[in-house]
């Protein structure tokens, strides 16, 4: 992020590269990328393609939804973006639970997920509240 505005004040982006959401959704996804090709998972078609579509979605919509150019926009995307990040969360226990992660690449996955979900509902709700105001 740039300049010394916080993510939720109006007018703080500019860029979706530049919110904080938007770049931990990128790590996701790269790693999500990582893991669905290196590992048995790469041979389970549906599942994987699901993990990646579901990680993709999460960083589109932020993308998306900024770029729409209102706040109500902005908060209608990251809610899409908050069921995206849920669904591949669940996605990755059925990687767990089927084999094709071991424990500790589950954890650093959902880890991951879950700090992207954390950042997520901060940025929502600030947005929330600017809707607010308005």
């Amino acid at each position: 992020m740039r300049g010394e505005r916080k993510e939720g004040e109006a007018g703080a982006w500019k860029r979706f590269e530049d919110l904080i959401a938007w770049q931990k959704a990128r790590a996701l996804t790269r790693k999500v990328y990582e893991v669905s090709a290196t590992t048995e998972l790469c041979r389970d078609y549906g599942l994987r393609d699901q993990m990646r579509r579901a990680a993709v979605s999460v960083m589109s919509n932020i993308a998306e939804g900024l770029e729409r150019g209102s706040q109500a926009e902005l908060h209608r995307f990251l809610m899409i973006t908050k069921g995206s990040c849920a669904e591949l969360r669940s996605q990755l226990y059925v990687a767990l639970d089927v084999g094709y992660l071991d424990e500790r690449r589950h954890a650093e996955l959902h880890t991951l997920a879950e700090e992207t979900a954390r950042v997520l509902g901060g940025l929502r709700l600030a947005v929330k509240g600017k809707l607010s105001e308005d």
